[in-house]
């Protein structure tokens, strides 16, 4: 069997809904050994979204592959003995309930830090300390909090979210670097340590460019924005790139909600594109021939160039493009990307065995590590390893197990 990046690491998931759990997932397909510690209702998320009665979601299936799961009540003194041994064999303690509410239970850094002084404890909460810190988080919340939603739309259109769960999912992400540099550190200081992520704090760093923005504005409008108008803060500018390189979204034939391809104008790819619109004396054209003639104008450019894209399917408008090495991509549906050869021969679309819903399909790991392949296993029922956990690892005695769920301790 091929060893894994994180063999020998054992996680305790305390997490819940998203963030947590895409965090202990990535860890898990890393090689770690993620024990999933659930109240004996289970996470909320098996039963959220269901759609096959009495079978867990697909919103629980597809955060949770690869993991154990245990249920405990840690409310109950025995729970408490329990939580606190399998912190003493744990390498990494992730969670993610409200502020506190792990102190509450009994389990302080301080305590925690008594009970397994090698131990990296990773908490993720929607906010920093401060005036935020009892808010209740989620999702857009997040995204509406760190930068994201103010700058994402059209100029005359409202704040909109992304469909991209850089709130939950990002967090995640972002939880998972700080417990490898954790852990890595543990190799010289023989110290774990305390890992602190706030959903707030991923979003904003999420949105760095426009911050970059923010500051540029100080200094006069920002010629890479379509917009007319600018005050002291980022606008949303729509499909705009602006970056260097402007970019926007045009609309393909025959003109369905995703018959789009993404372009990109360099300022090599200028006359190739002048040439495939139809309008090859633009390429010598002093007011179009370079980038700081067609940044007053990229409303102009990009409609031009959509003039052309809109007659061709946008598959046959990514060949071209592609042929002339102008950097594009179609946008692609939810449809799509469940039927994509190459994201399935990738491992990005894989079809998992469950053993009551039969199979489903979920997003593989974006990780490829030469030495640490990725096979992407079902989600645990639940509490389906508490004797495995309990009795085999544990050491206690089926007696006991079978009074610790006759009590409601498991």
């Amino acid at each position: 069997m091929t060893s894994k990046a994180l063999d020998g690491v054992r996680v305790l998931d305390m997490t819940h809904v998203q963030s947590g759990p895409s965090a202990t997932q990535l860890l898990a397909w890393l090689g770690a050994d993620v024990i999933k510690l659930e109240a004996t209702s289970g996470d909320i998320t098996r039963k959220q979204l269901r759609d096959l009665p009495d079978v867990d979601s697909l919103y629980f299936t597809m955060l949770n592959c690869n993991k154990r799961s245990i249920t405990l009540n840690t409310k109950s003194d025995r729970g408490k003995e329990i939580l606190t041994e399998l912190i003493r064999r744990s390498d990494v303690l992730v969670e993610n309930f409200g502020p506190g509410a792990v102190d509450r239970m009994g389990f302080t850094w301080d305590r925690i830090k008594q009970i397994n002084p090698r131990l990296v404890y990773a908490s993720i909460k929607g906010f920093g300390e401060g005036p935020y810190t009892s808010f209740k988080a989620y999702e857009v919340v997040a995204q509406a909090m760190g930068g994201s939603m103010s700058t994402t739309g059209f100029e005359d259109g409202p704040p909109v979210a992304t469909g991209a769960q850089i709130g939950d999912s990002g967090t995640g992400v972002h939880t998972v670097a700080g417990i490898l540099a954790a852990l890595l550190q543990r190799e010289r200081t023989g110290r774990g340590q305390r890992v602190n992520v706030a959903m707030q704090h991923a979003v904003l760093n999420l949105c760095r460019v426009k911050m970059r923005d923010h500051q540029r504005l100080e200094h006069g409008p920002l010629g890479e924005y379509p917009n007319d108008d600018f005050g002291d803060e980022v606008p949303r500018s729509g499909n705009a790139s602006g970056g260097g390189q402007p970019g926007w979204a045009v609309k393909c034939a025959p003109g369905g909600p995703n018959d789009y391809v993404y372009v990109i104008v360099q300022p090599v790819g200028w006359e190739p594109l002048s040439k495939l619109i139809g309008r090859p004396e633009l390429a010598e054209d002093p007011d179009w021939n370079t980038p700081e003639a067609r940044l007053p104008k990229l409303d102009k450019m990009f409609q031009l160039i959509e003039e052309w894209s809109a007659t061709l399917p946008k598959w046959e408008v990514l060949g071209v493009l592609n042929a002339h090495n102008i950097p594009c991509g179609p946008i692609l549906s939810t449809k799509e990307i469940a039927e994509d050869e190459s994201l399935a021969a990738n491992g990005m679309i894989v079809d998992v065995e469950h053993p009551q819903r039969g199979s489903f399909t979920t997003v593989g790991s974006p990780m490829k590590l030469s030495d640490s392949p990725v096979e992407i296993t079902s989600s645990p029922l639940l509490g389906e390893h508490n004797e495995e956990v309990y009795v085999g690892e544990l050491g206690l005695g089926e007696e006991e197990l079978a009074q610790l769920k006759t009590n409601g301790v498991i």
